[in-house]
């Protein structure tokens, strides 16, 4: 079955290609309808919207659709074959239905590891340019808002800031903690820190220090104007966080996931759902390739277009399901593992259920 098995390896991969090609291209025009305005109004030059936005903007969508797209493409052309009853003479020849299936599993296990190795690895260095190129193009100037922010920067040490200026890189009312046990042992109180580009580090300007002994006696230093001091806090930390967690590669989004979770910071369940997000992706493709091909194995009376259209319906379920975990997940009520994997364990089961009720 060599032959049978390259020409429907060959005939899926072609037309998953074409439904994405087709999908991300109606995708980009719409986006451009959307966003004309913003690079007229911002003078965004031609060369840069084709290649800094919109070469990068591509693979992120083709990679985001992936798995829905090898759904539809798998449910087209399992259609066109079962219309042209070139599956019943596959399975009248003796081929049983689980060997029929392998040259579609071979096509969704080559694009899942593509996927997985894109979104883990090149597409985040293409967002990088295409996210900057919107924040710059498309989006108003990032003023960073936050007040009264704790920040946790070692296991001992915790530092506070009234207010921010991301413009010039201040920090006002600054305290540095140094806490053992539930006992303060060390409080560093500033009245600005400003971060010095050339030396790298922050000055600290009009502080004073409070150490207390064991029995908590306090003593002060007198106050001092300035000092220079390295700590484990950098002006990026109050940058804009758009969209943040799609230009970080696999070791990047760990490590900035460890930074977080140390820091005692909120806003890790975003990027706990990324990481875990882009593990399932892979088994989505699988999944959703052998659900597609049990779903339009069997000619119908009503012809491709029922069976496309009946996929397409299944698709923006599982859409509508993802969506629905996600936002629990982010609400905190169920863990990001559950919250991405659930919708693929729902899907498999459907796949169990629909190979064994659906005659074939």
């Amino acid at each position: 079955m060599k032959k049978l098995d390259w020409y429907i390896l060959k005939r899926f991969l072609q037309t998953y290609f074409f439904v994405v090609l087709l999908i991300v291209l109606i995708v980009c025009v719409v986006d451009y309808t959307e966003k004309v305005d913003d690079f007229r109004k911002r003078s965004a030059p031609g060369a840069a919207i084709f290649f800094d936005y919109y070469l990068n903007f591509i693979p992120h969508w083709a990679n985001m659709i992936s798995p829905l797209m090898v759904f539809i493409a798998t449910v087209f052309l399992t259609s066109q074959l079962a219309s042209r009853s070139e599956i019943i003479a596959i399975l009248s020849s003796g081929v049983s239905f689980i060997r029929l299936l392998y040259p579609y599993v071979l096509g969704s296990l080559i694009l899942a590891a593509v996927s997985y190795y894109m979104v883990n690895y090149l597409i985040p260095k293409a967002n990088k340019t295409r996210i900057g190129f919107e924040l710059k193009y498309t989006k108003d100037a990032y003023t960073y808002t936050g007040r009264n922010v704790h920040m946790k920067l070692a296991p001992n040490i915790y530092a506070y800031l009234e207010s921010y200026n991301n413009l010039n890189n201040t920090g006002y009312k600054f305290t540095l903690e140094e806490v053992r046990g539930n006992q303060l042992r060390q409080k560093l109180s500033a009245d600005r820190i400003e971060w010095d580009t050339k030396k790298g580090k922050w000055s600290i300007y009009d502080y004073q220090v409070r150490k207390f002994d064991d029995q908590q006696h306090e003593s002060l230093t007198p106050p001092i104007s300035r000092t220079d001091s390295t700590l484990n806090m950098k002006p990026s930390d109050f940058d804009s966080d758009f969209s943040l967690f799609e230009t970080l590669t696999k070791p990047e989004l760990e490590s900035y996931i460890a930074l977080i979770q140390s820091r005692g910071a909120d806003g890790v369940q975003t990027y706990l759902l990324e990481k875990y997000t882009r593990a399932t992706r892979p088994f989505a493709i699988v999944i959703l390739t052998v659900i597609g091909v049990i779903m339009s194995a069997r000619k119908s009376r009503r012809g491709v277009g029922w069976q496309v259209a009946l996929g397409f319906i299944l698709a923006f379920v599982y859409i509508l399901f993802y969506m629905l975990a996600k936002g629990v997940a982010e609400s905190g009520a169920i863990s990001p593992v559950l919250a991405v994997w659930l919708p693929n364990l729902i899907f498999a089961g459907i796949g169990v259920l629909l190979y064994n009720t659906i005659p074939r």
